[in-house]
């Protein structure tokens, strides 16, 4: 069974009002991303606030059999935590952001694959620019290959028990930005999977 955590409780800061309530064509960011993963979910949990909430329960991408919905915390991670907690099914997961409205439903589809044999996935890009390391006054101090680095996006998907884990031991600290960190911190391995077409995360308006 897979269930799917949709994070949504982000005041946006950087976007000036939730983002995730703009229109895209007709319809709002947080239901592109719903209508992605219904078909692929057992159920889908959503940590929102209650505006969000209301939103979702008057929208197309509705389904009373599959969505629920879980308080959203005062960081990310808290707020998956939650939704973790609001599982019913407890054998996979996957963990995607509410502002990444343009992924594929075949990346989708390869990581529920993926993580039945790998127990932990974190879909991204291979980086195409240079990258470079600076010093805290902003000098150039190395050039990585970037035939390893590995941009993280989502969906990351996880054994259940295992993302679990990682949230219960690093549950006091809030230095991961994402949820396949505490997966490596654990000392458990994460596969990279390429993400198909383009996986923007809308942060600005610039990306709307």
């Amino acid at each position: 069974m897979i269930s799917t955590i949709i994070t949504a409780g982000g005041v946006s800061r950087r976007f000036g009002s939730n983002k995730l309530l703009e229109l895209m064509d007709d319809k709002t960011v947080i239901e592109h991303t719903i209508l992605k993963f219904l078909k692929y979910s057992d159920e889908i949990v959503i940590p929102c606030a209650d505006e969000t909430k209301e939103i979702i329960l008057n929208s197309k991408a509705f389904n009373k059999e599959k969505i629920k919905f879980v308080p959203f915390g005062q960081t990310r991670q808290k707020s998956v935590y939650n939704g973790l907690l609001g599982c019913t099914y407890k054998d996979f997961v996957l963990i995607h952001d509410g502002a990444r409205p343009f992924i594929e439903e075949e990346t989708i589809k390869e990581a529920i694959e993926l993580v039945k044999v790998k127990k932990a996935v974190c879909v991204g890009s291979w980086a195409v620019d240079t990258i470079k390391m600076t010093d805290k006054e902003g000098k150039i101090v190395n050039t990585l290959d970037r035939n390893f680095i590995f941009q993280a996006q989502t969906p990351q998907a996880f054994e259940y028990e295992l993302i679990l884990s990682a949230h219960k031991k690093f549950c006091d600290k809030d230095n991961f930005t994402d949820d396949s960190s505490m997966v490596e911190a654990l000392g458990c391995d994460v596969f990279a999977l390429a993400s198909l077409g383009v996986n923007r995360k809308i942060t600005t308006r610039a990306d709307l």
